[in-house]
């Protein structure tokens, strides 16, 4: 008898644990997330393109003028330019599954923003903090999809405007101007949702993402700190 209730208790307890292991798996699979970027694999105060990161020059002058730093809740990434453009891309092909993870979701700081910037003028599409989502396609100087969450000096946010450079890039505008220059804040944006509004069709999955600061047209300087970078579901 009483091994009998011992092996009840024991079926119980098998229960409850195999019922709260389910329910952990549905609450990950809610609330999944998909980290890019945490900063974390370099130590601090290195300098230069970041581990995982390739720099994409295009035929101009890229200091790639970075650097890992500490904060109270993390690293970030401090991003300097001085009359220069510098571009870093990561590759995440197979990891970002935007009908299970759609909204994109980083943290940021402008500091400094290129003097007369204004990303609706071709000569003067400087910017102090952008971080794009890149669907590449053949040829992908011509037909590549790319969507740029941006913090412009003059363009008023909620903007959404295509490249005055090129016909690849639609910039959405996040922040504009001095109002919130200095403080960290944390943007979500469903890039499902933006694809279709921009594109006009359901999204393949993206292939990369970039970040990007320049301050080369308008020959100032810039400063902006990127935080930690991941893909949630909604």
């Amino acid at each position: 008898m009483a091994r009998h209730g011992t092996l009840k208790s024991r079926n119980a307890l098998a229960g409850l644990m195999s019922a709260a292991f389910l329910a952990l798996l549905t609450a990950a699979g809610t609330g999944r997330v998909v980290v890019i970027e945490d900063w974390m694999t370099d130590t601090v105060s290195r300098r230069g393109i970041p581990s995982g990161w390739t720099g994409e020059a295009f035929g101009r002058r890229a200091d790639y003028d970075f650097t890992i730093e500490q904060r109270a809740d993390g690293r970030v990434l401090r991003l300097e330019s001085r009359n220069d453009h510098s571009t870093i891309a990561r590759d995440i092909t197979g990891r970002v599954n935007l009908k299970e993870t759609p909204i994109l979701e980083w943290s940021w700081k402008a500091t400094i923003l290129p003097t007369g910037g204004d990303l609706q003028r071709k000569e003067t599409t400087d910017m102090a903090a952008q971080l794009y989502v890149v669907w590449p396609r053949f040829p992908a100087l011509v037909r590549s999809r790319i969507i740029g969450y941006v913090w412009d000096a003059t363009t008023p946010a909620t903007t959404i405007v295509k490249s005055q450079k090129t016909g690849t890039v639609t910039f959405v505008v996040m922040r504009s101007g001095t109002k919130d220059l200095g403080k960290w804040l944390t943007e979500h944006r469903n890039v499902a949702e933006d694809y279709v509004k921009i594109f006009g069709e359901a999204p393949d999955d993206p292939s990369a993402i970039t970040i990007s600061i320049d301050s080369n047209d308008t020959h100032s300087i810039a400063e902006s700190f990127m935080g930690p970078i991941v893909f949630r579901a909604q």
